[in-house]
This record gives C-alpha cells, structure tokens and sequence, in this order.
C-alpha cells in the first residue's frame, strides 16, 4: 500500500543543528540549499525572525501551563532547539516564507499541494498531550512541513512519518538531514495502513490530518502502554475533535475525547472505505 520506498534522514557524524547561537544566517542559507530549498535572506531579515522567537517561546509555555497545567521542560526544549523558519516553504511554488515564523497570533501556514504547517501552539500541545519520552519510538501521519516529526526527534529516539502527497513528501524527505536529524526516517504512502516494517511497534501515533474514524491498523502497531492521538471529524467541516487513545497491556484500547480541532482530511484508503463495525 506504500508509494514509493521511505527516506531515511542520515549524515553520520553531523552534528544537530539548534535554532541557537549556532543558528546563523549562512547556517540557514546553508541548510536550505542543501535541502533543495535555496533562499537568500539579508541579515535584517533574518535577525528580524530570530527576535522574535523568545516570544513565541514563551506563548508556548503560557499556553501549555494554561491547558495541561504545566508546561514538560522536554517539549520546551524540543521547541526551542528546531528553527522553525526552516519549515516555511511553499513547495508548489518553490517559495520559502520563513518571515512567516514566529507569528504573533499562531495560525496554519499554507505549503502547498493542500498541505498546511499546523499553528505551533496546537502542534505543542499535542506533542506534550502525547508525553513523549526519551527512547520511544514514533509515528506521524501526514509529514507536511516535517515541524511536528521534527520537534518528536529532538526527546526521543526514533521518528517516523508517512506522507500521501507524493510531490510533497519527496521533497521533505530532503530536509532532515542538512539540519542533522539523522533519526527521522519518512516515506510517501498511505498512512492509513502504518508502517507495518517498523519491527516492535510505536510508543506515540500521531495523526496530523482529521480521519473519519480511528483507522484499525493504527492501534495494531501502538505498543502496550502506548499513545495515539487521532483528529476525528468530517472533511473540511467543524465538529473535527481531538481523541486520544491508550493501549493498556493486555491490548485493550481506551479512549477520551480531548479538545475541538481543525485539520485537513485524511484522504486515501479513508475517504474510500466505510469504518469498521465495532
């Protein structure tokens, strides 16, 4: 049911790139020409972005104490390590929009194709809803920009991630490895069906796109005592909630229906074929 063999993300000896004082303009320029993504950027441009970005840090911790309570040093480091201007691309027109990063008022960003790179307080408050810990081993359906597998790598040890869109998929498959995550394997396919290959299963499952309902093969692959958060709704209409999912060890799946959403659908084998009977 796969599309086209993954991508894996890996340059030996590289070291990761963090989006601190390391993270110049030439490191930029740098890693965008090697990912296929070449961008010239004047130094107030790109100062501009980088002064921004305490700000948005600390929207985020605001924003996790504010709904979880507390906000996991982990995720926040996460968070501030990856330069998410590097994720603002428009992929069908060949433009990068990293300007775009760091907005004051977060919001989705179009990559063309369909696609959007998720709002960062959303995609913060999923990632720490999903408790992600040091050697576990995740699933993304639905790469996009790759942000979100990304910001998954940086805590634990493995990242997958699975893209449908063919044209979009091969080209962020590129851009793991100038930046030096070089734990992020991805693939084009239909995430419907998992990555099966991946030998013991996954400690986290993210959708990143609404489904219909939680596909069954998905909860095959989560390991007892692991995580699926999976946004359920109707395409292109509100109502789309988040639901997150647990194994227990007898392989018993629970669930609680979490906050309102707004993704993209899920399209392939789920807008083809009817939810199971339970």
């Amino acid at each position: 049911m796969l599309a086209a063999p993954f991508v894996l993300a890996s340059r030996p000896g590289l070291a990761a790139v963090n989006a601190g004082s390391g993270w110049t303009r030439a490191a930029f320029q740098e890693a965008m020409a090697k990912s296929g993504r070449p961008v010239e950027l004047s130094d107030a441009a790109f100062n501009a972005i980088q002064a921004r970005r305490p700000a948005a840090l600390r929207r985020i911790e605001n924003y996790l104490k504010e709904r979880l309570g507390s906000a996991d040093p982990e995720v926040m480091r996460a968070f501030g390590e990856v330069p998410r201007e590097y994720y603002h691309y428009q992929y069908d027109a060949k433009a990068p929009t990293p300007s775009n990063a760091y907005e004051a008022e977060p919001k989705p960003w179009g990559l063309g194709y369909g696609s959007a790179l998720s709002d960062y307080l959303g995609q913060a408050y999923m990632t720490q809803v999903a408790q992600p810990k040091a050697g576990d081993v995740t699933l993304e359906i639905g790469t996009g920009s790759g942000y979100q597998s990304s910001i998954l790598s940086r805590i634990c040890s493995r990242a997958y991630s699975i893209e449908i869109i063919e044209p979009l998929g091969k080209a962020v498959g590129k851009i793991f490895a100038p930046l030096g995550y070089d734990n992020i394997a991805s693939r084009v396919g239909d995430g419907y069906f998992g990555w099966p290959e991946v030998d013991g299963g996954f400690d986290i499952i993210i959708i990143t796109c609404a489904a219909q309902y939680a596909p069954p093969e998905l909860f095959k692959q989560l390991k007892p005592g692991g995580r699926a958060l999976i946004p359920i709704g109707q395409p292109f209409k509100r109502g789309q909630f988040l639901y997150v999912y647990t194994k227990d060890e007898e392989g018993k799946i629970h669930s609680r229906k979490d906050v309102g959403v707004f993704f993209i659908p899920m399209t392939g084998t789920m807008m083809k074929t009817p939810a199971p009977k339970s």
